[in-house]
């Protein structure tokens, strides 16, 4: 089953990529050794969500299982700007798939500096926009207003000739429009959907367990709304798009490139099973063969009406 595809430019060996923060290749190396890398799971690698300053993340409890899926309040923990770009992001640039690497700030002038810097360094062949933090001139979410969305694709797509994928919430009436911000903009494509609101009881307390209050569910029991959320941005765009929210084996992957993904992305399941990518691609060979189709691109064409 040829499962090759592209996206955005970039050759893939297969659609199966990690969502951001889902992953650590890193960690995985050190405790397990190169067969991490012998036998990656994903065809595309995206790295934890990147910030200007330092973040330590949020305070504990930061997990939540549910009984389909997990509720996280991690927080962004990570070394910041300077440190990635000396440290880990030349490990990540050698590995042996292509590097997208995901950002966040809370300014158009804060996500340039982090575009700017990410987009110098060789070996980087895309960036992801986590567009979920308040714009600080403006006081709304940039994710959540298309028009916010839009002006700050404008501010940085003279930046880089790197594909730029905008991450969308489903925490929005219509996430379609803003993915029409996006597309205007000069957006490359788009990936979604990221967690949902969601919050947890501590049964023993009687108070929230995690630590921040609150958080976002992932797993299998967001995936018909990422279903959902997926068709309707496909509908209304023609930027390839990142498929993700519950994918768990092949057959779900094959609902999001039904649905009109390009590609697809595994988080929660790799927290169960680190070798879920890998699961997940034999996965899909099968489920395209079981449906009749004769290889990836087939499918792609393929998508509900």
């Amino acid at each position: 089953m040829d499962l090759s595809t592209e996206f955005c430019g970039i050759a893939l060996d297969g659609p199966v990529l990690n969502g951001s923060g889902t992953f650590d290749v890193l960690a995985a190396r050190r405790a397990f050794g190169d067969a991490v890398i012998e036998q990656f799971p994903f065809s595309a690698f995206v790295s934890k969500t990147i910030t200007g300053p330092a973040r330590a993340g949020n305070p504990p409890h930061r997990l939540w299982e549910t009984p389909a899926g997990m509720i996280n309040s991690i927080g962004l923990p990570n070394p910041g700007l300077e440190r990635f770009v000396a440290g880990d992001l030349l490990e990540l640039a050698a590995l042996p798939v292509p590097l997208i690497v995901s950002v966040m700030a809370d300014s158009a002038d804060g996500f340039a500096e982090l575009v700017a810097a990410v987009a110098a360094v060789e070996g980087v062949r895309g960036i992801e926009l986590n567009v979920s933090c308040p714009n600080v001139h403006s006081g709304l979410i940039v994710g959540e207003q298309p028009a916010e969305t839009e002006a700050l694709m404008l501010a940085l797509r003279d930046l880089t000739s790197l594909p730029i994928i905008v991450k969308l919430t489903p925490n929005v009436a219509n996430p379609a429009e803003v993915a029409r911000g996006a597309e205007s903009g000069g957006a490359d494509a788009v990936s979604l959907i990221n967690t949902v609101k969601a919050a947890a009881i501590d049964p023993d307390h009687s108070r929230t367990w995690l630590g921040a209050g609150a958080g976002g569910l992932s797993g299998p029991a967001v995936r018909p709304v990422a279903l959902a959320q997926v068709r309707a941005v496909a509908d209304a765009v023609s930027l390839p798009i990142v498929g993700m929210g519950g994918i768990s084996d092949g057959e779900s992957a094959l609902e999001f490139v039904l649905a009109g993904a390009r590609v697809v992305a595994v988080g929660t399941e790799s927290f169960r099973d680190p070798a879920a990518g890998t699961a997940v691609r034999n996965g899909l060979a099968a489920a395209l063969e079981r449906r009749g189709f004769r290889s990836l691109a087939e499918a792609q064409a393929s998508t509900l009406s």
